[in-house]
């Protein structure tokens, strides 16, 4: 009998020390504390990704607006000079009008490389990329609190039921984690980007 006691403490011992969660419960929170990570990750990434996008396409369209402003300008100023058959033999009026076209033409070569360089002039591309990038990070970041919420439910359940619950407040001292809640008035919906 002596032996079997030897024997059976040490393993009684072990199945309740298993039990209670030694090994569980840390396990559960670092899952809870990576999980919370990501969010903070997404977060991050919305922080760095909405600058650099909204400069970028600033940059686009800018440059798009510049050039096809002055084509409009160019093209508008050339169309308010008018020359009649009798304006015709006046050189001062013929070289201010050959001036606007000349200045219609510098313009449309502006318009040329921006052309061939991007031939559907991207503004639009680039904006509906903006708004899916967006999107994008918006619903990362959901799913990355949606993932830390699912860890810290399973997390606060395991430190809060029988067996795990004496390893949880004898071994660790395991407090519950705090779910991920908008608290913040309006932030069911995503930001505004404004240009």
């Amino acid at each position: 009998m002596t032996r079997f006691h030897r024997l059976a403490v040490p393993a009684a011992l072990a199945l309740a020390v298993a039990g209670c969660g030694v090994n569980t419960i840390p396990t559960k929170e670092e899952a809870a504390k990576a999980a919370w990570a990501q969010v903070e990750n997404q977060y991050q990434r919305r922080a760095d990704l909405i600058p650099n996008l909204v400069a970028t396409v600033q940059g686009y369209a800018k440059q798009e607006k510049d050039v096809l402003v002055g084509v409009t300008q160019a093209r508008a100023s050339a169309t308010a000079i008018h020359l009649s058959d009798d304006d015709l033999k006046d050189p001062a009026k013929v070289a201010a009008y050959e001036q606007a076209q000349n200045h219609v033409s510098a313009a449309l070569t502006q318009l040329r490389p921006l052309q061939e360089a991007y031939p559907d002039l991207k503004s639009n591309a680039n904006f509906m990329a903006l708004q899916s990038q967006l999107e994008g990070t918006e619903n990362r970041i959901t799913i990355a609190r949606q993932d830390y919420n699912t860890a810290v439910q399973d997390y606060n359940t395991t430190i809060r039921t029988f067996p795990a619950l004496i390893g949880a407040k004898v071994i660790y001292g395991a407090k519950p984690l705090v779910p991920f809640k908008a608290t913040t008035a309006g932030a069911e919906t995503a930001p505004t980007v404004k240009f």
